[in-house]
């Protein structure tokens, strides 16, 4: 399910190549790791507290821009994405450059 969503979002906001969504675990992991709160992400991501709150409860928000713009504030903060395996996704913290 997960995947013919991406492929959706991909086709509506014009992606030439697929872009691999995040769950809301890792969103709630990421946090975690950076020690922010549901607002800190919201304000990073420039969306509201309630967009953050819904994406990390698995309601899919009406516009993919907001759960980019989450992802994307993520990255930024040095959150990796994990791609789910046999193990499960993940996240991790980057590490620091020398």
């Amino acid at each position: 399910m997960r995947c013919i969503y991406t492929l959706i979002v991909a086709y509506f906001l014009g992606v030439s190549m697929v872009v691999k969504m995040i769950t809301p675990r890792q969103i709630r992991a990421a946090r975690a790791l950076l020690d922010w709160s549901q607002q800190q992400l919201a304000d990073k991501a420039i969306v509201s507290l309630n967009a953050v709150a819904r994406l990390e409860k698995g309601i899919v928000d009406s516009r993919a821009s907001t759960l980019l713009a989450i992802q994307k504030a993520l990255v930024k903060a040095g959150i990796e994405f994990l791609d789910a395996d046999q193990k499960g996704e993940g996240v991790r913290l980057k590490s620091p450059k020398a």
